[in-house]
């Protein structure tokens, strides 16, 4: 978010899609640049395009209320967690049947909080994205949350990098490009 209005500044956006919950100063200074430039914006919506917003529920903590997105592309499924933790992903997996996530982008850097042992059995992704910073300072990803994607091939920013996922003759191809 911290970034938001310098990429709607020197890109072209054409929508913006926020957290369910109250807007932040960020995101109140963000409102004022897309109302100026005549951006669209949603907040809390359920459908976009091919995306399915799982997540409407406002529970009140920014990382919980954040977007997670889910979407099939040529047959396979992904999610997209963002920061939501265990608390968010036990009300969708009560809320939606979601099994065999073949990319799972994971919550909350792999923090301790996202990625339970419950949620992970239910959605059972092929291959989970950590996006993590090299040595970070909360220590993430954490080894619990490790632990419980180990049935999925793990690929994670401050190792491999840079992770582009493709779709060749109706197969999943993982490219990477290291930091």
């Amino acid at each position: 978010m911290g970034e938001a209005i310098n990429l709607v500044n020197s890109r072209k956006v054409e929508k913006v899609i926020f957290n369910c919950g109250k807007y932040n100063n960020l995101g109140k200074e963000l409102i004022k640049v897309l109302d100026k430039k005549k951006i669209k914006y949603y907040s809390c919506i359920n459908k976009l395009d091919n995306l399915t917003f799982l997540n409407t529920k406002d529970f009140n903590n920014e990382n919980d209320n954040s977007n997670v997105i889910y979407t099939e592309l040529n047959g396979y499924k992904f999610m997209f967690m963002g920061g939501a933790s265990s608390t968010t992903e036990k009300e969708i997996i009560d809320k939606y049947n979601l099994p065999d996530i073949d990319v799972l982008k994971v919550g909350h850097h792999g923090s301790k909080t996202s990625s339970s042992k419950e949620f992970i059995s239910e959605i059972n992704p092929k291959y989970s994205i950590i996006s993590v910073g090299k040595n970070n300072r909360y220590g993430h990803p954490n080894k619990e949350a490790l632990n419980n994607l180990d049935n999925s091939k793990i690929y994670r920013t401050d190792i491999d990098g840079s992770i582009m996922f493709k779709m060749k003759n109706n197969k999943l191809i993982v490219d990477t490009c290291s930091p």
